[in-house]
């Protein structure tokens, strides 16, 4: 189960949840039968709660959404892209320790 601020992308609402989001938002395209991609989970979880207000965190099933895979050009999962106004600014693939994500998201946040 999720943390309840992180929300679930969909090809519907892509644009407006990221690419016109106002502050960072993290996509983690994942899918339910990946190892890493589950491992991923509670560390997003935490980083929604230390990050809140400052990044927002959403999810995207490659299963389900497998166009918006296609349009960013995911080969492998999990890989999570930053995104800050509306642009990639981090691209991260496969399975990172919360230091290493807590790094990328300070970059961006400042």
């Amino acid at each position: 189960m999720a943390a309840p601020n992180i929300v679930t992308l969909t090809q519907e609402n892509f644009t407006k949840e990221v690419i016109e989001s106002a502050g960072p938002i993290l996509a983690d395209f994942w899918a339910e039968w990946c190892g890493p991609c589950k491992m991923l989970g509670p560390l997003l979880d935490e980083l929604a709660a230390e990050y809140d207000g400052r990044v927002r965190i959403g999810k995207v099933n490659i299963d389900e959404h497998a166009a918006l895979a296609a349009q960013f050009n995911i080969t492998s999962i999990p890989t999570l892209l930053l995104f800050h106004k509306g642009e990639v600014a981090e691209q991260l693939v496969g399975l990172r320790s919360k230091k290493d994500l807590k790094t990328r998201f300070d970059r961006v946040v400042g």
